[in-house]
């Protein structure tokens, strides 16, 4: 047995650490997969196939590189069964506050919310694709990365030419009352998702997991819409709310990105 460590410089939040997992699905060799978000790292116990395992794994574009590989007695893991309940409540939440954002976003005419919504409905798509995929086969998890992958890009286009619209059109400001009290909630569920999916893997560690909600991704989204909102309303401009529109679509588009790899 061989146990090797990654870091995966853009692992941030449970996602990543999905994609990561479909990835190496299957892959002959593996016996166990340890994941370490807070220091961005992945412990591999494996069984050969070395070259083949980094090779997937810097594939996924994340800043993934090999810090170390060295033999291990250890053949005995602590397994994480039963996931599917909670994934399915991540999952849950993800897609409601994606239905939630779009439909205040469009009726606050705030592109801020709407691109924030697609955010929520990439993690979505990934917690879905892990659950689809659980018990089938890999060319079943290829095709729903790459319907996903292709569907998110798709509103991701659209979202870009609404905004590139209203960026030279003459449009009423968005709602910034909307715009904040809407990105708070959405702030809160992303807090308790990412809290439920640390916890699970180990209690002892659960406040040291806890600490780096407040330093993803979805976490700094919420808090530019919210910033945003306040700048709308400073500014009486829609610039802000366009502007961080456009962040969040570039990113959603990456994600999609990274969602299409795993239909290679």
């Amino acid at each position: 047995m061989e146990k090797t460590i990654f870091e995966i410089s853009k692992m941030d939040c449970p996602s990543e650490e999905n994609l990561i997992r479909m990835k190496l699905q299957g892959m002959p060799g593996i016996q166990q997969l340890d994941f370490d978000i807070p220091n961005r790292a992945l412990t591999v116990f494996h069984e050969g196939h070395l070259s083949q395992i980094e090779q997937a794994i810097v594939g996924l574009n994340l800043g993934g590189k090999q810090i170390s590989s060295e033999h291990t007695n250890q053949t005995e893991f602590s397994e994480h069964k039963d996931q599917s309940k909670l994934l399915w409540t991540v999952l849950v939440i993800n897609f409601a506050f994606f239905v939630v954002e779009m439909t205040t976003g469009l009726l606050s005419k705030s592109m801020g919310l709407v691109a924030d919504s697609l955010d929520m409905l990439a993690d979505a798509f990934v917690y879905g694709i892990s659950l689809f995929a659980v018990g089938g086969t890999l060319i079943r998890k290829k095709r729903i990365a790459k319907l996903a992958g292709y569907f998110q890009i798709l509103l991701a286009l659209i979202g870009f030419a609404e905004v590139l619209r209203r960026f030279f059109g003459s449009e009423k400001l968005p709602d910034f009352n909307t715009m904040i009290w809407v990105s708070v909630l959405a702030l809160l569920a992303n807090g308790y998702c990412l809290y439920l999916l640390q916890k699970s893997k180990s209690k002892e560690e659960a406040h040291m997991k806890a600490s780096m909600i407040f330093t993803s991704n979805d976490v700094i989204i919420n808090l530019g819409v919210i910033i945003a909102g306040a700048l709308v309303h400073w500014l009486h401009s829609n610039k802000p709310d366009l502007i961080i529109g456009s962040i969040v679509f570039v990113l959603v588009v990456q994600g999609a990105i990274r969602i299409l790899q795993l239909g290679k």
